[in-house]
């Protein structure tokens, strides 16, 4: 009977210990990362009589979780790549908007800008025509200012968010770091924690995604976790810290640094998955290079018609002024170029002046000086490297339609500058004319036949093809009038008043067809065409120009609306304007449909790798209730034993009364 009893109390234990198994399953079943535990039992050693061997009940061997590494290491995976993809696609989806709405995209304002000059060159005497011109210039420059201080906000939150998101992440590495230390000193007592197993998975797959990481499970059930390209930032129970501060090359970007004892390492470019991957991949792949997009088009939108205004005069004779401000003004070139910050002199600076905004292109640019002189430019777009370049050559070195001067400070060996040509420029953009009067529509010559001409020769009105800008009226005035003349003998046209050059020289006309004429004067040359059939003696007028109607300085500014002003580095051909900004607008686009793709993709993984984790892991309550019902069945016919073991001594002590 004492055996009996002893089974009966095996069988109560055992069951208890199923019920309270099950009662933390239910109690559990939302707690997140919690694993499905499941109690094992044993038969207890038999005892040998002479009947043979005879059991002596049960008992709980072990406690396990229900858990799969390779389904937890998918969920994880899955997890990180779809919080890179949210995080790029939540960012893109603002910029898609912002580039491509009506009310602050850039091509509203070009054709808004272009149509009050093509109305303006109509009647361009016309004062509120003109003043129509100047207002929509100035809401040109006002949605480039807008774009770039939306680009801007945009900047600021991704470097809050990365600093936010690393602190984050070095709080989960060091709670990892602790659940180890406790889970290898729990593991000394030969089982496992379930509980703090289950907590630590859960830190982890937190951190998977905030950043993607690399998890090598070790001997003594602790786990090493590793970020970027292996750098370690839990091993055992020391954590590392993740951190952001301000960038050594780029103040105004952060950088993601690793802190591990005394060492610091800068870990950005080696950071991917989770969402601090997809912002700092939104950063490098769209968002800077869209700065630098928006910058380069408002640098040749203000230069191009900038210097069209200078090769024409305004309504009061004068060389047309600057419509917007000077590209290379102080405040412009002040954000082009920044020292890093471990420079040998920490006042030194670099002016970068735009020489050629054709040629320019979207990419930042790294100096690396060899010497106190020399010095080698890295495109941090496709990592090509020139040089090396003399920095007091005179000129100085032209790069991508930009130059490199010292302004300030010492140079020596090994210091290393980022040029920024293009990014800023957006924010700087603004109208300095506020005078209609002051549009330069008027060309600067003109051309009148002599009224006794004989022949049906005609003259086009000149085109100003080259000259120093702006011009100077007074000098030009007193270059002109020029007389050409057509002789018949020779068949040539001949400059026969005033002082200039003709080319080609000398020029053959031929009759009946369109003949090129190029006329140099001083520093200025025209270009214009004579048609028809001249007779000798024919004579045609250049002079300088003084009619407040004429509109051809202005026809020429309207004709760089489609003109290839823009992407002619190494010989290409060359976009427009808007061809420019529709580029920049069908790479975002592109990026974005993509990126909601992968979205949706990377959700459906992750649903399905969740899925078939909690297939196996996680609590079923129907299952759980059945489990409930089954041991408690256990429980009433374990106590049924010792009831019966009862009986049967209470009988045995009466007989023996």
């Amino acid at each position: 009977m004492a055996d009996l009893f002893g089974i009966g109390l095996t069988g109560l234990k055992a069951s208890q210990t199923q019920l309270a198994v099950t009662g933390q399953n239910i109690t559990n079943v939302n707690t997140p990362g919690y694993t499905r535990q499941s109690a094992l039992q044993s038969t207890q050693v038999p005892s040998f009589t002479g009947a043979g061997y005879i059991g002596n009940g049960t008992k709980v061997v072990d406690v396990q979780r229900i858990y799969n590494q390779f389904l937890t290491n998918q969920v994880r995976t899955a997890t990180s790549t779809n919080s890179e993809v949210k995080a790029f696609q939540s960012q893109l989806e603002q910029l898609n908007t912002l580039v491509s709405s009506s009310a602050t995209g850039i091509t509203p304002g070009l054709q808004s800008y272009f149509d009050a000059l093509q109305t303006a060159i109509e009647d361009p005497a016309n004062l509120p025509a003109r003043q129509l011109v100047l207002s929509q210039a100035e809401g040109l420059a006002s949605r480039f200012n807008t774009v770039q201080s939306s680009l801007a906000s945009q900047n600021q939150f991704i470097s809050q968010q990365v600093g936010t998101l690393a602190d984050q992440a070095s709080r989960l590495a060091t709670s990892i770091a602790e659940y180890n230390d406790s889970i290898a000193v729990a593991a000394s007592n030969g089982a496992e924690p379930n509980d703090l197993l289950d907590a630590r998975d859960e830190a982890v797959r937190q951190l998977s995604e905030l950043v993607g990481i690399t998890v090598v499970p070790q001997g003594d059930n602790s786990v090493n976790i590793f970020v970027g390209s292996g750098q370690p930032l839990v091993v055992g129970n020391e954590a590392s810290r993740l951190s952001a501060r301000t960038g050594a090359s780029d103040p105004s970007r952060v950088e993601i640094v690793l802190t591990s004892g005394n060492s610091t390492q800068d870990v950005t470019s080696l950071i991917s998955g989770g969402e601090l991957g997809g912002l700092i991949k939104y950063r490098d792949d769209v968002l800077d290079p869209a700065m630098n997009a928006i910058g380069r088009l408002a640098l040749s939108i203000a230069s191009e018609l900038n210097e069209q205004q200078g090769q024409g005069l305004d309504l009061n004779g004068n060389a047309g002024s600057g419509l917007f401000n000077d590209i290379n003004s102080a405040e412009l070139v002040e954000g082009r170029s920044r020292a890093r910050a471990n420079n040998s002199d920490p006042n030194a600076k670099l002016n970068v002046l735009v020489s050629d905004t054709s040629q320019l292109s979207t990419s930042d640019y790294e100096v690396v000086f060899t010497s106190a002189t020399e010095f080698t430019v890295r495109r941090t777009s496709d990592d090509s490297v020139t040089g090396p370049y003399d920095l007091t050559s005179v000129p100085p070195p032209e790069l991508d339609g930009f130059t490199v001067e010292l302004d300030s400070g010492g140079i020596a060996a090994g210091d290393r500058f980022l040029l920024t040509p293009t990014r800023f420029a957006a924010a700087g953009m603004e109208v300095v004319m506020d005078q209609p009067q002051e549009l330069a529509f008027a060309a600067p010559a003109s051309v009148d036949t002599n009224l006794d001409n004989r022949g049906t020769g005609t003259m086009s009105q000149p085109t100003l093809i080259n000259g120093p800008a702006p011009i100077d009226p007074a000098a030009l005035q007193g270059l002109l009038p020029v007389e050409l003349s057509y002789d018949a003998a020779s068949g040539e046209l001949q400059v026969t008043g005033g002082t200039a050059t003709l080319n080609p020289s000398p020029l053959v006309v031929t009759p009946g067809q369109s003949n090129s004429v190029e006329v140099t004067v001083g520093a200025y040359t025209f270009s214009m065409s004579l048609t028809g059939t001249p007779k000798d003696g024919d004579n045609f007028s250049l002079n300088f120009n003084t009619g407040v109607a004429d509109n051809r300085n202005a026809q020429v500014m309207s004709e760089l609306q489609s003109a290839k002003v823009l992407g002619q580095a190494n010989g290409a051909e060359g976009f427009s304007f808007v061809d420019g900004y529709g580029d920049l607008v069908q790479r975002v686009a592109t990026y974005t449909a993509q990126a909601r793709t992968e979205a949706k993709s990377s959700e459906s993984v992750l649903v399905q790798a969740t899925n078939n984790r909690n297939s196996v892991s996680a609590v079923s309550l129907d299952e759980e209730a059945a489990n409930l019902i089954r041991f408690e069945q256990y429980y009433n016919a374990s106590a049924q034993i010792i009831q019966v073991a009862r009986t049967i001594f209470d009988t045995l002590i009466s007989t023996i009364r």
